[in-house]
């Protein structure tokens, strides 16, 4: 069977390693998979990729998503390239991941995914696939995208539009675009990511549930230098990570807690951009983004308990690598981070920083008994 993976990034952050990891055991199978992705590569010296655009073609369709609040609707050129590589290779499955990132005119390839004949898989990782603007909702309370979204209360959010507001428009387009595919499985990582989508446009698609799964070969309990790099031999860390901070990811409660815990433990945080890192207290270590997943799988292992504040996950990897490096983790309940310390291990608490730092207490001293 030929395979063709379409993501907009590849072999980097969770949903680039998630599809890069499932085109290894597809072709170790004797499949033939290629992976196209339209921002970012790393890792995939092994994975047959190819690039959909240029950097500059994600430029001007950003800045266009940006004014116009079209994001999706840019790189119709580097798109019907694109396309034409597609015909030639000719996939007996098409594999669909994030289509948003700014690389690729969903208008153009839904045309062609209408009649190619093809297979096609579409694992959802966010909720972008049937609002108006957003990627997730629930944060802010907004259930517009079960009738129509209009007046959309985060164009300041990724994708953010500084200008105009194409929630209306873009609602109307996504529906009449993704509805009505033939052949078309609709794959979600969580029960939490499938009631939403039963309750969209997509819901007349048939839905599978299926957990992410991480490279064990790379996240599993891993001796490293982290704790004496950074004078953190005597502390207990409480350990968050997350590729994208910002307020759903709970960063303000990872300050509240900061200033409950004393002089024992130490937080960091991993993924912070730079104006982000200069503004958080001094008790906090925060750092950037690991050069790669082995760095990373060090920082978990080290830990002795990974928080996961986030309020709104369709999975929550970090979780799931965190506890595959033998850490336990703490999760908020109501989130779909809950399924993943039901399924493997870790405990799901209400809502507030108080609430996390009797869980961060029990779990270290428990650890010490």
């Amino acid at each position: 069977m030929k395979y063709l993976f379409i993501n907009s990034v590849a072999g980097f952050g969770s949903t680039g390693r998630l599809a890069a990891q499932t085109c290894r055991e597809l072709v170790e199978q004797g499949n033939t998979c290629v992976l196209a992705f339209g921002r970012e590569e790393s890792s995939c010296a092994d994975v047959p990729t190819v690039r959909i655009g240029s950097p500059w073609d994600c430029r001007i369709h950003a800045l266009h998503s940006r004014i116009l609040d079209d994001q999706g609707f840019g790189s119709r050129a580097a798109t019907r390239r694109f396309l034409a590589w597609v015909r030639e290779y000719d996939p007996d499955v098409i594999w669909l991941h994030n289509l948003h990132g700014y690389y690729l005119h969903i208008g153009e390839l839904f045309e062609y995914l209408r009649t190619c004949g093809k297979e096609i898989r579409w694992t959802l990782h966010d909720c972008w696939s049937f609002t108006g603007h957003c990627a997730y909702f629930d944060f802010v309370g907004c259930d517009k995208w079960k009738r129509q979204c209009c007046h959309c209360p985060q164009l300041r959010s990724y994708p953010r539009s500084l200008l105009l507001d194409g929630s209306r428009r873009n609602f109307r387009r996504k529906k009449e675009l993704f509805t009505g595919i033939p052949n078309l499985t609709l794959i979600v990582p969580s029960h939490w990511l499938e009631s939403r989508v039963k309750q969209s446009f997509l819901g007349d698609y048939p839905v599978r549930v299926e957990y992410n799964r991480i490279d064990e070969g790379v996240f599993h309990p891993t001796p490293g230098n982290f704790r004496e790099k950074y004078g953190l031999e005597d502390k207990k860390i409480v350990l968050g990570v997350a590729s994208v901070w910002d307020a759903r990811k709970g960063l303000a409660d990872f300050v509240e807690l900061s200033a409950l815990l004393d002089e024992r433990f130490q937080i960091v945080l991993v993924g912070l951009r730079e104006n982000q890192r200069k503004g958080l207290p001094g008790n906090i270590l925060a750092l950037p983004r690991t050069a790669t997943a082995e760095e990373l799988a060090e920082i978990y292992t080290a830990a002795d308990v990974f928080v996961n504040p986030s309020a709104e996950e369709t999975f929550g990897m970090t979780t799931l690598e965190a506890r595959s490096c033998g850490t336990e983790a703490v999760v908020y309940q109501g989130t779909a981070c809950e399924e993943i310390v039901r399924q493997f291990g870790g405990v799901a608490v209400p809502w507030g920083a108080q609430h996390l730092l009797r869980a961060v207490l029990s779990i270290t001293e428990e650890s010490q008994v």
